[in-house]
């Protein structure tokens, strides 16, 4: 099986003035004069990991990470209330994207995500199909209200009690009601308490849907503390209220528009958070998108999947 490359250090990075007060963390690692790569990182609001940089070939790649709006490294950070959401929407960090591939002078690049981060991904692919030269995504979502009704309220068919518990943290919802929107509403309360109690039973629930899967951490969400927690899940359900602020199915509809360019999509057979179909449906709108199926995994992953998105890179090293 293919193995994930070495730890390796960023060699730059800074502050990006992207506007609005904003100030988006950025890095910068692997070959000064490789091809380049950009990585978009899940959640939406959980940060740049160094782990990903271990897809990347650093004899091959120039790997470019950066934290979104209001998380990681990122500033104003929106673990404040004080942070102003008005100013982080899907048609902001697409355009942070364009900002920072300026001002790195890239002209073209290979994208890389996962979850959130194939949103995102294929967002900006299909805004800017000039600017990128291959897609490689796992976990594939494209943040539908349909997917996201389903994480928040279907999925709960195969576990029952710990879905309860997240009904139940937010009663305002009422039966049958948006618990989207009502941990949204909760996520702006001025009481930090009434924030860190949704923010804790909202994990308690991701960590539930991928209680089933082999292999992966057991908690991952859960694990996030103080305020990396309070700011994921501020802004995850900042964005999942808005459906993204994408038409619901656009992402799929607009797949024609990625003509031309090479894809690779991995997901997890066993995924419940982010089902197969999504994938399904994308590789067959999009003709040079290849999906590759792994049988052993879900949505955290594992050696399996690690192995393709590696071998995926690998081959768009040498030929996107």
């Amino acid at each position: 099986m293919r193995e994930l490359y070495g730890v390796v250090g960023a060699d730059n990075g800074g502050l990006l003035d992207v506007g609005d007060g904003n100030f988006v963390y950025w890095e910068v690692c692997g070959n000064p004069e490789g091809k380049p790569a950009v990585v978009v990182h899940g959640g939406p609001g959980s940060g740049c990991s160094p782990g990903a940089r271990r897809y990347f070939d650093p004899e091959r790649y120039r790997v470019v990470l950066f934290d979104q709006r209001g998380c990681g490294r990122s500033t104003p950070h929106a673990s404040d209330p004080a942070t102003d959401m008005r100013h982080n929407t899907t048609a902001h960090l697409l355009a942070d994207m364009e900002r920072l591939r300026e001002h790195l002078g890239i002209d073209r690049w290979v994208m890389y995500g996962a979850s959130w981060g194939s949103t995102l991904a294929l967002a900006y692919a299909e805004r800017h199909p000039e600017r990128v030269s291959a897609v490689v995504i796992a976990g594939v979502t494209t943040t539908r209200r349909v997917e996201t009704d389903w994480l928040y309220r279907g999925v709960g068919r195969f576990s029952p009690e710990q879905w309860a518990r997240f009904r139940d943290a937010v009663p305002e919802a009422g039966p049958g009601g948006d618990l989207i929107q009502a941990y949204a509403r909760r996520m702006e309360d001025p009481d930090h308490a009434v924030r860190a109690h949704a923010a804790a039973e909202w994990c308690a629930w991701e960590d539930a849907v991928l209680s089933l899967e082999p292999g992966g951490k057991p908690t991952p969400y859960t694990d996030r503390v103080g305020d990396a927690r309070l700011a994921f899940v501020r802004i995850c359900t900042h964005y999942f209220a808005n459906a993204a602020w994408l038409e619901e199915g656009e992402l799929l509809g607009g797949a024609r528009r990625l003509a031309g360019i090479p894809g690779v999509l991995v997901h997890g057979r066993l995924d419940l958070s982010s089902p197969l179909d999504t994938a399904w449906e994308l590789a067959r709108a999009w003709p040079d998108a290849r999906l590759e199926i792994v049988e052993d995994a879900g949505h955290k992953g594992g050696a399996s999947t690690g192995a393709r998105i590696v071998t995926a890179l690998d081959e768009f090293a040498r030929t996107a």
